[in-house]
């Protein structure tokens, strides 16, 4: 079992940028599939991207394709989110999670480890 502790949320302007951190203890990191989700107030949880074990597939949510990259250090056991271009639509609590398996995947209910959550809020 992996704990995710995320970590870089911030204010910032529209069109800047941001990057998270998600830090996950445990000696078995690697064997977890990674995912950022994000919830606006008054809004259900939604999918951001996930990555696979390795790193080598990644899948993104429509409305940040292009603007956000995740990527994965399994030596240091940690996912990260970098975040470009951001709008002011990206406001939002961003969240990480982990989930068994070999390949992203883009449903909440398919996660079993969440984190406390880091608050972005993006100026315009």
């Amino acid at each position: 079992q992996v704990q995710p502790v995320e970590s870089g949320g911030a204010l910032v302007q529209a069109g800047g940028s941001l990057r998270l951190s998600c830090a996950a203890s445990g000696r078995i990191f690697s064997t977890y599939v990674m995912g950022w989700f994000r919830q606006a107030p008054g809004k259900d949880r939604e999918f951001v991207a996930s990555i696979s074990r390795s790193g080598s597939t990644t899948s993104y949510a429509d409305s940040v394709k292009g603007r956000f990259t995740i990527s994965r250090d399994n030596v240091k056991n940690t996912v990260y989110l970098q975040m470009n271009s951001l709008k002011p639509e990206d406001t939002a609590v961003y969240y990480c999670a982990a989930t068994t398996g070999w390949i992203p995947k883009n449903a909440p209910a398919d996660y079993g480890s969440w984190g406390q959550g880091t608050q972005v809020t993006v100026s315009s």
